[in-house]
């Protein structure tokens, strides 16, 4: 095996997932993320075994996969609490929920269906083959660089015209994909009760619907994101005024009449102006807010509008005392899960492993979820000539922040400079040896 001198705070927080696992099997996590993440080329699980030299014993790490996806629950649970110890939490935490597609090929690939493809490209391929994945992250600001997102859990939709053999397989249910992103939501909150601080979610508008909003609420989580502009909003029930007397029943929840949006942002008055910090710099929105009640959420929310130059957008918050820059940072922030996507399929390859059983594709999507997340945690105290060195590409910014592709080369550097100088050397290096030793260096990592 390949003895990788990987930085000890990274070894701990690896160490301290595997003890979820079996002692027999815990062993194999650490060598398995150091193969993955210095794999080449295309990255098949192969590949991590040959970037670790683990090949002699393929057949026990292919084996620890399939037992390793059916832990991924305790796992994700065990680094989500080393994130929040080793990160700041401020007055609440915001974690971001969106699902997207892994593309795979071939045969007998458990799981893969048929899906809606989100990003058809030039040649409008509206349908592909593959996985779609309901993901949840944790979206931090880095005190330089703005929001990052921290990917923990996922959860594997099938549809359910697929979903019966895997029922007799595995015993796997069919959900649909708001079940699965209220069970995400119910999870974090189960796990982050002890720190007594309120959980925001900021979803897509696909998630704004009953059967998640309602379950979401019901764990004490506040949900902001996109609404329709054809929701079906109803105005605040009227206060009984001070004299009258009561009326018998329950107190109504919605009020008698019904709110439209696109009449509210037709109208003129009531729209304000104000500074926001959003995706890292100050910007002047103008914009509207107002209670309505929502019978998908279930009662009163906040309602804000925002005026951009071709048209209106519309946001909730199921919190009515919610700040409208709370909403608007949560709306802004929620892109952090969009560049998760992006790194984990171009940075990490995920969707490249070539398994085919069902634990197994769960198991290796999780592992690029969490090296992501590992990285990141390693990368946060660094500083921005530690993590990069634009002095080779004049023509790029010098001062833009470090992509997730440095920091993973930045990690990769570090354990390489600590297997050079853990090596005994019985004579000084000379300058040339060492300049060539820096070149290897840049070309490796």
């Amino acid at each position: 095996m390949a003895g990788w001198d990987l930085p000890a705070d990274v070894v701990l927080l690896l160490t301290q997932l595997s003890e979820v696992l079996q002692a027999r099997s815990a062993g194999r996590l650490l060598p398995l993320f150091t193969g993955m993440l210095f794999a080449q080329g295309r990255r098949t699980v192969a590949s991590w075994l040959r970037a670790a030299d683990l090949g002699d014993d393929f057949r026990a790490y292919y084996y620890f996969l399939g037992s390793l996806g059916r832990k991924v629950k305790y796992l994700a649970a065990v680094l989500l609490r080393q994130a929040v110890t080793r990160i700041a939490v401020g007055d609440r935490l915001l974690f971001a929920l969106d699902d997207s597609p892994t593309k795979r090929y071939g045969p007998e690939v458990e799981g893969a269906g048929i899906h809606h493809n989100p990003t058809p490209g030039p040649a409008e391929q509206k349908f592909l083959y593959g996985h779609v994945w309901v993901l949840v992250a944790w979206v931090v600001r880095h005190p330089r660089w703005g929001a990052l997102g921290l990917p923990l859990r996922a959860l594997l939709y099938v549809r359910q015209k697929q979903i019966a053999w895997l029922k007799r397989l595995y015993g796997v249910t069919f959900q649909t994909k708001l079940e699965m992103a209220a069970e995400l939501v119910e999870w974090l909150a189960g796990w982050l009760r002890f720190l007594g601080k309120p959980l925001w979610i900021v979803t897509d508008g696909a998630y704004a619907k009953r059967p998640f909003l309602r379950r979401a609420l019901a764990a004490g989580v506040v949900v902001v994101s996109r609404l329709r502009k054809d929701a079906a909003l109803r105005s605040v029930p009227a206060s009984p005024r001070r004299g009258q007397p009561k009326k018998r029943g329950r107190k109504p929840i919605y009020g008698p009449q019904a709110i439209s949006l696109a009449k509210r942002a037709a109208h003129r008055q009531g729209w304000q102006t104000a500074d926001f910090v959003l995706y890292g710099k100050s910007v002047t929105k103008t914009f509207k807010t107002f209670l309505a009640t929502y019978p998908p959420a279930g009662g009163l929310i906040r309602i804000v509008l925002v005026r951009e130059h071709d048209g209106w957008v519309a946001f909730f918050c199921t919190q009515p005392e919610a700040p409208v820059a709370h909403i608007l940072e949560a709306v802004a922030d929620r892109a952090a899960i969009e560049q998760n996507f992006h790194d984990l399929k171009e940075v990490h390859g995920t969707g490249q492993q070539q398994v085919r059983h069902y634990w197994a594709n769960i198991a290796v999507y999780h592992l690029n979820l969490w090296l992501h997340t590992v990285i990141e945690l390693w990368a946060w105290d660094q500083s921005h000539d530690q993590l990069c060195d634009r002095s080779q590409s004049p023509w790029d910014d010098p001062d833009r922040r470090p992509s997730h592709a440095d920091r993973r080369n930045a990690l990769r550097r570090c354990c390489l400079q600590n297997e050079l100088q853990r090596t005994p050397h019985r004579h000084r290096l000379t300058p040339k040896f060492r300049a060539l030793l820096r070149r290897l260096l840049k070309l490796v990592a």
